[in-house]
């Protein structure tokens, strides 16, 4: 690569880990943002021990335990009963396993840590208020304009500008993302405003028919983290807090009551959509390639959609360090090493997706009663694939 920065479209969390793997292997990077100001916005988000391998790569472990949350367990609750179905500890014999933690942090947070770490390292050019609008390769060369008339260029283009990218509707043009027909609501309160019955200290997965929530504790237990999905006709369309509020009522009506206390606390502002993306073979052409959600957004099952972004940007990072200059062999190896793993998370997403709602009776007595004789062991085995983490690709391990 030469020493003209790597452009990197999209600083959230995929982004910044990309321009601080590039950091660490002496690599320069410009970061264009286009909010005009870096930061995050969003609730809470769960990590999973396999980013732990990332962030100890980038010297970034500490930081984030500092300010994470350690859930005693994962719980699946039975929607109309309250009865736990299963229960994955997650302390000692987890982290021995596992070798690093599981965690529930604000996003907000841990985007700071990666945030801050960037702007310590001379090595990354941070650039705010930059909305990339289009983008040609120039040979040698890829380069970007903004909506405000300005250019950047660079020897090639990481597109980490998320869901709905505009990198992704050029190199792939598959269209909208795929609906789920689901619909999220998602509220953080001061946990001393909460009143449901609920353990303080787990993440809480209730599962019913076409529906589930999910809470957990933040910001060191003062804070709680809820989300309320459903199917929803209208899950397409816009409406107001008195309509979604009779939505709601309706669909949990049947629900446990401590489910319905729950959704009493939701801040009916914050609606949105539940879609994913068709995994894909090829995530580039030329100088330019897609990171994260642009190249493989998953549905929230596995929690893994912001993880996956964040292994992409240290495997990318060190492929396009040791590439010497040839950026579309670096993106092929990242294809390579990255499309599987990330495929079989979008995939397995919607398979759980599905097994959380179930709506027949007898497929539910089927499925509670099997995850009833899952032990430790076997949740281990079954999250192995996944917790154990992402190794590096061979051609990262060599000096850039």
């Amino acid at each position: 690569m030469t020493a003209d920065p790597v452009l990197i479209v999209g600083g959230g969390l995929g982004g910044l880990t990309t321009a601080l793997a590039l950091a660490k292997r002496g690599r320069q990077s410009r970061v264009l943002e286009g909010a005009p100001q870096f930061g995050a916005i969003g609730y809470g988000i769960q990590f999973g021990p396999n980013v732990f391998h990332v962030f100890e790569h980038l010297g970034l472990s500490e930081q984030v335990r500092a300010i994470a949350d350690f859930p005693a367990a994962l719980r699946m609750m039975d929607a109309f009963t309250g009865k736990e179905l299963i229960r994955l500890r997650t302390a000692a014999s987890f982290r021995t396993r596992f070798k690093y933690p599981y965690i529930v942090v604000h996003r907000i947070d841990v985007h700071n840590v990666l945030l801050e770490a960037c702007r310590r390292n001379g090595a990354v050019e941070l650039v705010a208020d930059a909305m990339v609008t289009g983008f040609e390769e120039r040979g040698d060369s890829v380069a970007v304009t903004t909506a405000d008339g300005r250019s950047f260029a660079g020897p090639a283009l990481v597109a980490a500008d998320g869901f709905r990218s505009l990198f992704r509707a050029v190199l792939i043009g598959d269209g909208e993302p795929r609906s789920s027909g689901y619909v999220a609501f998602r509220t953080i309160v001061p946990m001393s405003e909460l009143r449901a019955d609920v353990a303080r200290d787990c993440v809480h997965l209730w599962s019913g028919p076409g529906l589930h929530i999910v809470h957990y504790p933040l910001r060191r237990g003062t804070e709680f983290n809820l989300v309320a999905v459903f199917r929803s006709a209208s899950h397409a369309e816009r409406g107001d807090p008195g309509s979604y509020r009779a939505e709601l009522e309706h669909t949990y009506r049947d629900m446990h009551p401590t489910m319905r206390a729950l959704i009493a606390m939701l801040d009916l502002r914050w609606r949105r959509a539940v879609a994913d993306r068709d995994p894909v073979r090829h995530w580039h052409k030329g100088r330019v390639v897609l990171l994260g959600d642009a190249a493989h957004a998953p549905l929230q099952s596995l929690a893994q959609g912001a993880g996956m972004a964040i292994e992409d940007g240290l495997c990318l990072g060190e492929l396009l360090a040791a590439a010497n200059g040839d950026a579309a062999a670096a993106f092929r190896r990242f294809e390579a090493a990255r499309l599987l793993r990330t495929a079989r998370v979008q995939l397995e997403s919607r398979a759980l997706w599905d097994f959380y709602h179930l709506d027949d009776g007898v497929a539910r007595d089927v499925r509670n009663a099997t995850i009833a004789e899952w032990d430790e062991a076997h949740l281990f085995d079954c999250l192995a694939w996944l917790y154990d983490g992402a190794p590096l690709p061979e051609a990262a391990s060599r000096p850039g």
